[in-house]
């Protein structure tokens, strides 16, 4: 006999059910989990270091990392936001470290510094942990005089519980019983990924990293599907740029700045079957006429210079090379010697230069998703389902999803706090 049903052994499971039983020592709680191991996730996160949350303690500010979700999201982070987080590791002898970035991990830097906390804790409060226990289908029942509201039928066995948490992130099978009982599920998208560009002049060198302006643009080919798409997932142009740490890999580009437009994108992107042009500013703090007339003052000083061997901005060696390449100067043009087209090509290249993305590579293990429960059927004050009484949801199974850096993670302890917090209620 239980309490309570914890479906999910992630990050938002876990952090739920112990939130539960320490609001609610009486209360019966098991975690079933699919897999052979718990906290998958956590594992992989930041690289094996667990990137716990992100150093933004203001609610709405930090509601606007978020997607899908800003809106609703306000509301809780005022009731539990990144302060509590940390409280809640430190007082379990976790601290965590703010690193330059806003990034948090903890001064272990190891993930299975946050797995041992969890499981620990579950140890403590005397939680079920049940593994191997893939879910085959879910029944709400008639309240009768047992008490129990919930049927859960795994590969193992049948469980039944009055209340039930679903904390499964993008888990197809639990999403199809939740649209079986009257959810409705917005069809799921990734959300973090890197895109995928073959050009001559990121060939050759992957491993550059430097802080850009990007946006994504429609093409003539796809000008009425982009619009299109904007306007049925209601996304401002703005939401399609930004700026940030741009890195060039073997397959394409990554980094900061192009996952946060991975993640504003998602719907947009995946409607475009992952085909689209991206427009990069390599020199942000400059548009095509200014950097024009500065490329003339310095054709002016540096005249008897190289093009090439010339430090004239602060950008990597080896991707100044390949745009000065792609102006059509060659390695051993001088300032003196190069014309008005030349420059023009240069600052073209250097603050507008075009790049066609042809699909999309996973970023990592940081599998993320935008889609899920409708945020319409949630009340977000209690994270209760206001279509099934007694059906409480936490983390990435809901519609929920941000950009990198923590916050998704933020997202899964604040629901799952919240959640907590009504389901352990007399």
């Amino acid at each position: 006999m239980l309490d309570v049903i914890v479906l999910g052994g992630g990050a938002a499971g876990f952090y739920g059910a112990i939130h539960i039983v320490e609001s609610n020592p009486n209360l019966k709680v098991a975690i079933l989990e699919r897999g052979k191991e718990v906290l998958g996730k956590v594992k992989v996160s930041g690289g094996g270091r667990c990137n716990v949350t992100h150093a933004e303690f203001d609610p709405k500010e930090l509601s606007k990392n978020y997607p899908r979700g800003e809106r609703e999201l306000l509301g809780p982070f005022h009731k539990y936001c990144t302060g509590d987080t940390m409280a809640f590791f430190e007082r379990r002898g976790v601290p965590l470290n703010i690193e330059a970035d806003g990034r948090m991990f903890p001064s272990t830097n190891s993930s299975q510094t946050i797995i041992d906390c969890f499981v620990n804790e579950t140890v403590r409060l005397g939680i079920k942990v049940l593994k191997n226990s893939s879910v085959i289908d879910i029944t709400p029942l008639n309240t009768n005089e047992e008490g129990y509201s919930w049927e859960i039928k795994s590969i193992r066995k049948i469980y039944k519980a009055k209340k039930l948490l679903v904390a499964t992130g993008s888990n197809p099978k639990i999403w199809e019983l939740l649209s079986q009982m009257g959810h409705t599920i917005v069809p799921p998208v990734p959300s973090l990924f890197t895109f995928n560009i073959k050009d001559e002049r990121i060939t050759g060198i992957q491993g550059v990293s430097t802080n850009a302006n990007i946006k994504i643009v429609s093409s003539k080919v796809n000008n009425g599907k982009f619009n299109a798409a904007l306007k049925k997932y209601a996304i401002h142009p703005l939401d399609l740029e930004s700026e940030g740490p741009l890195l060039i890999t073997h397959w394409g580009m990554s980094g900061p700045g192009i996952l946060r437009l991975s993640a504003w994108g998602a719907q947009l992107l995946n409607e475009l079957n992952y085909k689209f042009s991206i427009k990069i500013n390599w020199l942000p703090a400059y548009h095509t006429e200014g950097l024009l007339r500065q490329l003339q003052q310095i054709k002016e000083v540096e005249g008897k210079k190289t093009v090439l061997r010339t430090k004239a901005f602060d950008l990597p060696k080896r991707l100044w090379a390949a745009l000065v390449a792609a102006s059509e100067i060659s390695d051993t043009d001088k300032w003196a010697d190069i014309s008005k087209i030349h420059l023009q090509n240069l600052a073209k290249q250097l603050t507008n230069s075009t790049f066609r993305v042809d699909g999309k590579s996973t970023f990592k293990e940081e599998f993320v998703t935008a889609g899920g429960v409708d945020l319409k059927e949630i009340n977000f004050k209690t994270y209760e389902s206001k279509i099934l009484p007694n059906l409480y949801f936490a983390g990435e199974v809901i519609n929920i999803d941000a950009i990198t850096g923590g916050f998704n993670f933020q997202n899964a302890w604040t629901g799952a706090f919240i959640a907590a917090q009504a389901i352990a209620k007399p």
